[in-house]
C-alpha cells in the first residue's frame, strides 16, 4: 500500500499519527471523519479529506481506525466492511520503542503506544487500543475492540472481553477476566471477576450505579 487513512479525527488519532511519523511507513496520509465542519482542515499536520464513504477512493491506501471507544470502533470497522474494506486492509500501529517479544500477537487494526510492556505470550485481537504505559503480563488475552487506557496493569493470565474499557492505570488481579463491554473505572484494583456490560469503580472493585464517561 502506498498510503494510510486514519478513519476518526480524534485524540487517538493525533497519537497514531505521532507514532506514523517516528515509523514512517507511508509516504502519503490522509483522515476520514463524518463531521463535515472538519473536512478541508488538517489532522496532526495531515488532510481531513471528507467522510467514510470516501473510502473507496483510497484503495491503494491501509486503513487505521482510531476512535478511542470499542463500540464506536466496532460500528466504524462494520461500515467499513460495507465499502469493501476487508481485515487485510488494516495496518497495525506500534510504537517503535515497544517490544513485542516471541510468542506474543497483535491482532490487525491495533494501536499500541508508548511505553507499554509485554512479557511473555500475550495475545491481543483486532482493533485493541493499548495507551501508554500499559503492562501486560504472561498468558494474558485482549479480545477484539477492547481499550486498556493509560497505566493499567493486568496480572497474568487475564482476560479481556470484546469491547471492554479499562480506565486509566486501573488493575486486574491474575487469573480474572473483563467480561465483553464491561468499564473498569479509573485507578479501580479488581479482584472478582467483571461480567459483561456491567460498569465498575473503586478499591476493590465493585458494581457501580453511574456510568463512567470514556473518551471517544
Amino acid at each position: 500500500m502506498t498510503g494510510l487513512l486514519v478513519v476518526a479525527a480524534s485524540g487517538l488519532a493525533r497519537e497514531g499519527l505521532a507514532v506514523e511519523r517516528q515509523l514512517r511507513r507511508y509516504p502519503r496520509i490522509a483522515v476520514l471523519d463524518d463531521d463535515p465542519a472538519l473536512w478541508g482542515t488538517k489532522l496532526g499536520g495531515h488532510p481531513v479529506v471528507g467522510g467514510l464513504d470516501l473510502v473507496a477512493e483510497y484503495a491503494d491506501h491501509d486503513v487505521l481506525v482510531c476512535a478511542g471507544r470499542g463500540q464506536v470502533r466496532h460500528a466504524l470497522v462494520e461500515r467499513l466492511a460495507e465499502h469493501g474494506v476487508g481485515q487485510e486492509r488494516y495496518a497495525t500501529c506500534i510504537h517503535p520503542q515497544v517490544l513485542v517479544p516471541e510468542g506474543c500477537q497483535v491482532g490487525a487494526g491495533s494501536v499500541v503506544l508508548g511505553g507499554v510492556v509485554m512479557t511473555a505470550d500475550v495475545r491481543l485481537g483486532a482493533h485493541v487500543v493499548v495507551m501508554p504505559h500499559v503492562t501486560l503480563t504472561h498468558d494474558d488475552v485482549v479480545a477484539e475492540f477492547a481499550t486498556l487506557c493509560a497505566g493499567v496493569r493486568l496480572g497474568g493470565g487475564v482476560l479481556v472481553g470484546p469491547m471492554a474499557y479499562l480506565g486509566m492505570s486501573s488493575s486486574v488481579r491474575e487469573g480474572l477476566s473483563v467480561g465483553p463491554g464491561a468499564v473498569l473505572g479509573m485507578g479501580a484494583a479488581l479482584i472478582r471477576h467483571l461480567p459483561a456490560g456491567e460498569t465498575w469503580v473503586g478499591i476493590p472493585a465493585r458494581r457501580s450505579s453511574t456510568a463512567v464517561e470514556v473518551e471517544r
